[in-house]
C-alpha cells in the first residue's frame, strides 16, 4: 500500500499549507509535520519552504514531484482496476478547465457522468491554459481542457474550433454594418483578460496592428462585458465564453476570422485509468452531440 507520507506530500502541494492539508486528510497538523519530516529524512533533502502565505516546493521538491505523483497515480489506478474487477466501478477523476468551459460544458457533463457512474468521484479545478497543462504533465490532474498549441509533451485531443468575436457598446455600428474591419478599430481601446493576450486574442490584435498602449485588462469575461457596456472600450471574446454571459452590448465577427482550438490534454499514464477513460468519453460525447458540425477529427497526438 502507498505510504501515508506520499498522500501528505500530494495534499500539501495542492493545498499550499500544512493546516489545509491536515483538514483534507482529516488528521492533525502535527501528523502532517511528522510525515513531512520523515519523508525529508528518507530522501535526504528538504521538500518545502515555509513562507508567510503557506509553503512552496524547494527546487529538489519540484524535481521529485513528478516521480512521487507517478507513484500515487499508479496506486490509484491499481485500486480502480481492483474495484472494476469486483464490479464496483469506482475511482476518482481530477479535471482541470478554463473559465468558459467550467461555466458552459462541465455542469451538464459532470451531472450526466455522476448519473452514469455514481461511484466515481470528480474533482474540478479552474485554472489558466498553462497551469492546466503543467498540472496534467506532472500527474496532479488526470484530464485538462485547454487550447492549442500545447507546449508540454502530452496526449492532445482536439475538440472544436471556437470563433473569436468583437464585443462593442450597443451604440457602436461597424462601417459596413456587418463585420469589424481595420477602419472600425482605429483609435479604439480594448479590454481583455491578461491570460488571453498571449494566445489567440493577440493574433487578432496583431493582425489589426492594435498597440499594447490601447489595451486594458480585466479579471473575467463578465467584467469585460460590463466595462464594454459602460463604454470603456471594446472586448474580444470567443463564442463559448458568450454562451452564458449577458450585457447590453453588440457582438460582431471580424472581417477576417480568428479561432481558438479547444482540446483535451491527458497524461499518457493517467489515460490508462478506467475512470479517466470514462470521463474522456463523456466529454467527447457531449461535444459531439452539442456541436455536430464543428467537431474536429479525433486523432490524439503527443505534442513536444
Amino acid at each position: 500500500m502507498l505510504p501515508f507520507a506520499y498522500r501528505v506530500f500530494q495534499a500539501i502541494v495542492h493545498e499550499h499549507t500544512f493546516y489545509r492539508a491536515a483538514q483534507t486528510l482529516n488528521v492533525t497538523p502535527s501528523a502532517i509535520s511528522h510525515s513531512v519530516n520523515q519523508l525529508e529524512k528518507e530522501l535526504g533533502f528538504p521538500l518545502f519552504i515555509r513562507n508567510r502565505t503557506g509553503v512552496e516546493l524547494t527546487p529538489d521538491g519540484q524535481s521529485v514531484l513528478p516521480l512521487l505523483q507517478a507513484v500515487i497515480n499508479a496506486e490509484d489506478r491499481l485500486q480502480q482496476a481492483a474495484s472494476n474487477i469486483n464490479g464496483l466501478n469506482a475511482g476518482n477523476v481530477r479535471l482541470g478547465a478554463f473559465s468558459s468551459v467550467c461555466l458552459t460544458w462541465l455542469p451538464p457533463i459532470i451531472r450526466q457522468f455522476k448519473r452514469d457512474f455514481p461511484q466515481i468521484g470528480v474533482d474540478l479545478e479552474q485554472a489558466s491554459f498553462s497551469e492546466i497543462t503543467a498540472a496534467v504533465k506532472v500527474g496532479r490532474l488526470d484530464i485538462g481542457l485547454s487550447a492549442l498549441p500545447v507546449a508540454e509533451k502530452l496526449t492532445v485531443i482536439p475538440l472544436i474550433k471556437d470563433e473569436i468575436y468583437c464585443i462593442t457598446p450597443q451604440e457602436f455600428k461597424p462601417a459596413n454594418g456587418k463585420t469589424i474591419t481595420a477602419v472600425d478599430l482605429r483609435g479604439q481601446s480594448f479590454i481583455l483578460q491578461r491570460g488571453d493576450y498571449d494566445k489567440d486574442t493577440k493574433a487578432a490584435l496583431d493582425h489589426y496592428e492594435i498597440r499594447s498602449n490601447a489595451l486594458r485588462f480585466s479579471i473575467d469575461d463578465q467584467s469585460i462585458l460590463a466595462m464594454v457596456e459602460a463604454g470603456m472600450g471594446m472586448g474580444i471574446l470567443p463564442e463559448l465564453a458568450l454562451e452564458r454571459l449577458s450585457g447590453q452590448v453588440n457582438v460582431y465577427p471580424f472581417d477576417e476570422q480568428f479561432f481558438r482550438t479547444i482540446c483535451l490534454v491527458v497524461n499518457g499514464e493517467q489515460a490508462k485509468a478506467p475512470s479517466t477513460a470514462q470521463m474522456i468519453a463523456a466529454i467527447e460525447n457531449y461535444v459531439d452531440t452539442k456541436y455536430p458540425d464543428r467537431v474536429l477529427t479525433r486523432t490524439a497526438s503527443a505534442e513536444a
